[in-house]
């Protein structure tokens, strides 16, 4: 199945683009469409998933790496299957390879910066019974803050070698330490003898061994000593010298003897840089000079009689490079440094040997004599700790727990239509991995719902400006009032178009009722003629509406003796005014009468 942008993968990863590929399976950019993340799906050669052997060992050795929870290795998240091969989803790495630095060009201290990373990655995945087999430059992707982790675990082993068949090789041949490209079963310092070689590589610009073919570089490797990185990079000091020589001895039991070890004598290396800090091979013969050593000084035992000791100064609490310069100040060299996991702070000198008054070191009749050199036990830092789960907690309590757990917080804010203001929606390292005690761990806070801009409805119909605002999820309320605008139509909004307020907000729309109708005072028209009465309410932009009634007084013959509405009554402009004129009739009963303002004319 060839998958293309915009698929998606298993009902949850929508391809992006593919990044690379390799001998085994493409890498493609993916959405995972269940969680806010980009992942990095690598998906395996179809050749490959034809084989039943092949993808339960594929299966088993994802299982293993997603194991691996680690600061400086790649995080896996899923595995599964996409048409007739199979996938796994892992963190995606936004940064550059090692291959790229190094290309760009790399001081040893930078160098030495990201190789200790990668050492701090092997070193976890060996105690965990994990050989990686395949440590090259393009396997480390390194951030902007300087981070280097450690990908393509998957091809990983957990014990004896399962990914290919028995006597076979895997990995990049200019990496390979001399066993593995010979077929033979590999070990953790397989893994070191490759870092020995980025670390030559980054140093230098080129591997120690190269070769038109396979088997040159190979017995190239078998056949000559590699030239010191400083031949090629005046800047890298003998002791840096020495450690990537170490690295990248010929037979496994002459390298470190395991990750910390190799970290261990890089700072010894930047601690000291003239010092050179190879251990010694294993040497038979070293045991029979010690003895004839001894026999030889009981036989002058006799002549050692001046005072050979010395007082070695304390360095204990201090920091590493204070240690090393009192030390050197004072005439004393500095020893072996190892490293171990302690809760005080990192390269705090917890213990040195000797201590206090010891013996000079010195020749046959102590003719010469030297200060002792002093080993140092160093701090590494309090070791790792598992991050708590604070996700759905305060922002507090989230504070809380993480430094009761010994790591610091950094707090970040994302809006969540799932997660409840003020409430932690993720971390980074995540809940339940590993992180170095007194590290930073990035808590993101939920802000709530992300904000909606209010749409402009002004100059629209009231149905057009509800269906607007519906669209985007607010809420509204509406109120009438007079203008010079049709009816019907909105004249004005709160809050104003472009601002952002909550899902669910309610935006206050003003409508237009029509023109305002103009109100004019009835005049008062009782006692007047009629057509002095109709011309009185013209003139006030009224309409009259004439009707008559008898009255047995003649002097109302003719005139207004009622109205309606009343006079001084406010009224709409062009509103009928009913006027009631007299008509004389003697046999009328009594005087006239009639409804609203009666008339001021009598009969004498």
């Amino acid at each position: 199945m060839r998958l293309s942008e915009g698929m998606v993968v298993d009902g949850r990863y929508r391809i992006d683009y593919l990044i690379g590929s390799g001998g085994m399976a493409d890498v493609w950019l993916a959405e995972d469409l269940e969680l806010p993340r980009r992942v990095a799906l690598k998906v395996l050669h179809e050749r490959y998933a034809r084989d039943p052997e092949f993808i339960a060992r594929f299966r088993r050795e994802a299982e293993s790496a997603a194991s691996l929870q680690h600061v400086n290795i790649v995080s896996i998240y899923d595995r599964g299957q996409v048409g007739d091969t199979y996938y796994i989803a892992m963190a995606y790495l936004d940064g550059r390879t090692l291959r790229d630095l190094i290309s760009l060009g790399l001081t040893p201290p930078e160098s030495v910066a990201i190789v200790r990373q990668i050492l701090e990655a092997a070193g976890f995945a060996h105690r965990h019974g994990v050989v990686h087999r395949d440590f090259k430059p393009l396997n480390v992707i390194v951030d902007s803050t300087g981070l280097a982790t450690v990908t393509d675990f998957g091809i990983a082993r957990a014990g004896i070698s399962e990914i290919t068949e028995e006597g076979s090789i895997m990995g990049t041949v200019h990496y390979l330490s001399p066993e593995q490209a010979q077929g033979y079963e590999v070990s953790p310092q397989s893994d070191l003898y490759s870092i020995g070689v980025i670390l030559y590589e980054c140093l230098t610009g080129r591997v120690p061994f190269d070769g038109e073919t396979a088997v040159s570089v190979t017995l190239k490797q078998m056949q000559q000593e590699p030239v010191p990185p400083s031949a090629y990079n005046p800047a890298v000091s003998p002791a840096l010298d020495a450690v990537v020589l170490r690295a990248l001895q010929r037979e496994p039991y002459d390298r470190f003897a395991d990750a910390d070890s190799f970290i261990a004598a890089l700072d010894a290396a930047e601690a000291d840089p003239g010092v050179l800090v190879v251990e010694e091979k294993k040497n038979p013969w070293k045991w029979i000079l010690i003895a004839l050593a001894v026999l030889l000084g009981l036989l002058i035992a006799w002549g050692a009689t001046r005072d050979n000791t010395v007082e070695v100064p304390d360095v204990t609490g201090t920091n590493l490079d204070a240690a090393v310069s009192k030390l050197s100040d004072e005439g004393f060299d500095v020893g072996e440094i190892t490293r171990v996991n302690q809760p005080v702070p990192n390269n705090q000198v917890v213990k040195q040997d000797p201590s206090g008054e010891s013996d000079k070191d010195c020749t046959i009749l102590s003719f010469f004599c030297s200060n002792p050199k002093v080993d140092l036990t160093v701090s590494g830092g309090p070791g790792q700790a598992e991050v708590p789960d604070v996700t759905g907690l305060s922002q507090a309590d989230a504070e809380q727990e993480l430094e009761d757990a010994g790591f610091s917080a950094s707090v970040e804010s994302a809006t969540s239509s799932d997660v409840d203001s003020g409430l932690v929606i993720e971390t980074d390292p995540a809940g339940g991995e590993m992180a170095r005690r007194g590290s930073e761990v990035t808590v993101t806070v939920s802000t709530g719902a992300a904000q909606v801009e209010v749409p402009p409805v002004v100059g629209q119909t009231l149905n057009a400006a509800k269906q607007q605002l519906s669209a985007v999820g607010l809420d509204f309320s509406s109120s009438e009032e007079p203008s010079d605008r049709p009816a019907g139509e909105v004249i004005g909004q709160s809050p104003n178009a472009g601002t952002s307020v909550d899902p669910g907000s309610t935006v206050t729309l003003t409508v237009s009722s029509g023109p305002e109708e103009t109100r004019v005072r009835v005049p008062s028209l009782v006692g007047l003629t009629q057509s002095d009465a109709e011309s009185e309410l013209t003139t006030a932009g009224l309409v009259a509406s004439v009707q008559t009634e008898a009255t047995s007084i003649e002097p109302q013959d003719g005139r207004v003796i009622s109205q309606s509405p009343a006079s001084g009554t406010q009224v709409a402009d062009g509103s009928t005014v009913v006027i009631t004129v007299g008509s004389y009739d003697p046999n009328a009963g009594g005087a006239g009468t009639g409804g609203g303002d009666s008339g001021g004319i009598g009969v004498d």
